[in-house]
């Protein structure tokens, strides 16, 4: 920080194991990605090739290199792992994460129909080699989980290997945890928490007042995802308290008089 001010809530340092940022990369060119390090790659941790831009996104490579040299692990979106499994290629997948010298893969079955038992072979594989993000949720909107299979869910997939489990949202912020007008779906949230360690689940939170919202809910230190980069300050700031929609949340009882 660039000068002392109290009351500051503790942030975790990287590596980090909780208070995640996940950043959403929907194809930055390599200059805003070198720009995005330089401003923010201190409150970064993931960067995601968000859906199947690794297809086609430029100098993938440098790019990758770039995030990786900054301290922030890059990975393929879930969305590609889907294309490749549905035409049969996880093995290629799996080269293709070689090619590309990536620590972290996501799994997900949010696009197409994949047993749970089958996709809890494919965590346990890819675990063997890399750190595995596997999203639960549907992409698609009206596919309602009930509470119970998203907490059984999430239990077994952190059970075959999974690092962390995304909670669904899409970069919308309007499906999975959240209902139709962006709102937090409250009720699936409570239950997920009664059951699974918040440490353990990454909240997919594109908009701000999602993410104000989880901050308020689970404190500064919250694992959030689906962060556009020019986003990751303004983010950091309402951890810290230093926006008006989290100002007073960190201090002390004795301040909060004084609030409009």
């Amino acid at each position: 920080m660039n000068f002392k001010l109290p009351f500051i809530p503790e942030r975790t340092v990287k590596p980090r194991k909780s208070g995640l940022t996940m950043v959403m990369d929907k194809g930055l060119s390599i200059r805003e990605s070198e720009n995005f390090v330089a401003s923010s790659s201190q409150f970064a941790d993931l960067a995601k090739f968000g859906f199947g831009t690794a297809l086609i996104t430029n100098d993938l490579k440098a790019k990758i290199r770039i995030y990786q040299e900054a301290g922030i692990r890059p990975y393929f979106g879930g969305t590609l792992f889907e294309a490749f499994v549905i035409r049969d290629m996880f093995e290629e997948y799996l080269k293709l994460i070689d090619t590309f010298n990536l620590e972290v893969a996501e799994i997900s079955d949010g696009s197409m129909a994949i047993p749970h038992e089958e996709k809890l072979k494919y965590i346990d594989i890819l675990s063997r080699k890399v750190t595995v993000l596997s999203e639960v949720g549907y992409k698609v909107a009206g596919r309602i989980i009930p509470p119970e299979k998203w907490v059984e869910m999430m239990k077994t997939e952190l059970g075959a290997g999974a690092w962390k489990v995304i909670a669904e949202a899409r970069e919308s912020g309007t499906v999975g945890i959240y209902n139709k007008d962006g709102s937090a779906n409250a009720g699936l949230i409570d239950e997920i928490l009664g059951h699974v360690n918040p440490e353990d689940v990454l909240w997919e939170a594109p908009d701000k007042s999602q993410q104000v919202w989880f901050i308020k809910l689970l404190g500064s230190n919250v694992n959030l995802g689906n962060i556009a980069p020019h986003e990751v300050i303004a983010l950091e700031t309402l951890r810290l308290g230093m926006r008006g929609d989290t100002f007073f949340d960190f201090l002390p009882e004795g301040f909060k008089a004084r609030k409009l």
